[in-house]
């Protein structure tokens, strides 16, 4: 549920119906920090940091970046320092802070449950990221987009306020020198009781990949959501040789099936995704073991989704007027997944006429420069620059910003001289799903996507 989409808001609605709500982090600290700029209208920001133990980064966040009436028209965002193996205790603050407060107003008055989703893609502000989230009580965590292998251990190292580490990726390299990201809770705070630790659930595709991790991670695995190729977002590449339809998107086939029994025969619970917006798909998956099904599309579409209203309203029209598809696009993410992008006809959108800045940088990776030394270069980034660090040019080839493009999803496009960064908007391929509620009524909520999965 991308950058905010999936937001406190949303996830606390599905969490007060007695269903798992979960949180996206992805890039939460420049979502928090444009919310204070835009003046926290509600109050609701600035209401939960009031709660954050570290008192003087609330005071510090709030003098740096809260703005009472706003930005200026036409001004752009304060920008975050980009993420690297090293920042300073200031830029971790910023990161846990952001994360606590999404998941303490998620929880906010009532006893339900919530989750945080974060990628492992996205490697260099997570350990901070699930500090802060544990901080704020978080019930599970649920990653995918690679390996989760260390993070069970980390969530152990840090419910007990202990120093951990994982394994850092440095692109390109055949016989890597090992490289860290590390965080330290005890060089921002003395706590004085152990935090509980959060149920971790690894998102797969594979029932290898969950063999592996429910042998071999760090630390205990607690379940799984095994997400087909239809789930938005991003998709694990096909398996084996790939091939493409006339459109250019990917093909899949048996290969890539999990097979549910061998996912039934490790003993944990697991959840399927993609495609499962019905309450016969909420059956059919129980009948197969499966505890339940994890649905993105519906509620992403729903009154309390962080998707802007505006975008909101013209994809529900496109799909109602058949002006709407959903395209798996093999180029478009940086990371060289599979990426799927919602066009909606006569809908303004990010494409590569894009003048490129990379501003963000989240998709970064560290690349190992001449000198030994660690740099950080993406794809989507300018083309000069990308090959200047060392890249290969065919590597840039169709790619978008999903850092900025997300980011305009949920109503935060940084303010250019040319205008405002253009959404990318990413569902399921059962997006025509959201008719049979959309039609009901002007706007639903997700109240009414539950009532509708469980009836």
């Amino acid at each position: 549920m991308g950058i905010g989409v999936s937001n406190w808001s949303l996830a606390r609605a599905v969490s007060r119906t007695g269903q798992l709500g979960v949180v996206s982090g992805t890039a939460v600290d420049t979502v928090l920090v444009r919310r204070l700029q835009d003046g926290d209208p509600d109050g609701h920001v600035r209401r939960a940091m009031q709660h954050f133990p570290l008192a003087h980064a609330t005071e510090r966040v709030l003098e740096r970046y809260f703005l009472p009436r706003g930005r200026k028209s036409g001004a752009p965002y304060a920008m975050l320092p980009m993420y690297r193996q090293w920042v300073g205790i200031d830029r971790q603050q910023v990161t846990m802070l952001a994360n606590f407060v999404e998941v303490w107003l998620a929880k906010e008055g009532h006893d339900g449950v919530v989750g945080i989703n974060l990628l492992t893609k996205v490697q260099m502000p997570n350990l901070a990221s699930l500090y802060g989230a544990m901080l704020a009580g978080v019930d599970y965590v649920l990653m995918g987009a690679g390996i989760p292998r260390e993070i069970p251990g980390a969530l152990d190292a840090l419910a007990r306020h202990e120093p951990t580490w994982i394994r850092m990726d440095v692109d390109g390299e055949t016989t890597p020198v090992p490289e860290f990201l590390t965080f330290d809770p005890q060089q921002h705070w003395t706590p004085t009781s152990e935090l509980r630790r959060p149920r971790f659930l690894a998102i797969v595709s594979a029932n290898s990949l969950a063999a592996t991790l429910a042998r071999k991670a760090s630390g205990r695995v607690d379940g799984f959501v095994v997400e087909g190729p239809t789930a938005g977002g991003h998709n694990a590449p096909p398996r084996g040789e790939p091939r493409f339809n006339a459109d250019g998107e990917p093909l899949y086939g048996e290969r890539d099936l999990v097979d549910l029994e061998k996912m039934r025969q490790l003993g944990l619970p697991f959840w399927l995704a993609g495609g499962r917006g019905t309450s016969g798909a909420v059956h059919a998956a129980r009948a197969t073991g499966a505890e339940g099904v994890q649905v993105g599309t519906l509620f992403a579409y729903c009154a309390e989704s962080g998707i802007a209203p505006e975008l909101r309203r013209q994809v529900v029209a496109g799909v109602a007027e058949q002006r709407t598809r959903v395209r798996t696009d093999p180029r478009a993410s940086p990371t060289g997944y599979p990426f799927k992008i919602v066009e909606v006809e006569g809908m303004a959108r990010q494409d590569d006429s894009r003048e490129r800045e990379c501003d963000l940088g989240y998709l970064r990776t560290a690349y190992r420069a001449r000198n030994g030394r660690l740099g950080y270069r993406c794809p989507a980034e300018p083309v000069a620059s990308y090959v200047a660090k060392g890249g290969d040019p065919a590597d840039t080839v169709g790619r978008r910003c999903l850092c900025n493009g997300l980011m305009a999803n949920v109503g935060l496009p940084q303010r250019r001289e040319r205008g405002d960064e253009l959404p990318l908007i990413t569902s399921g391929d059962d997006l025509a799903s959201i008719s049979v509620l959309a039609s009901r009524r002007e706007e639903y909520t997700a109240a009414d996507v539950v009532a509708h999965l469980v009836a």
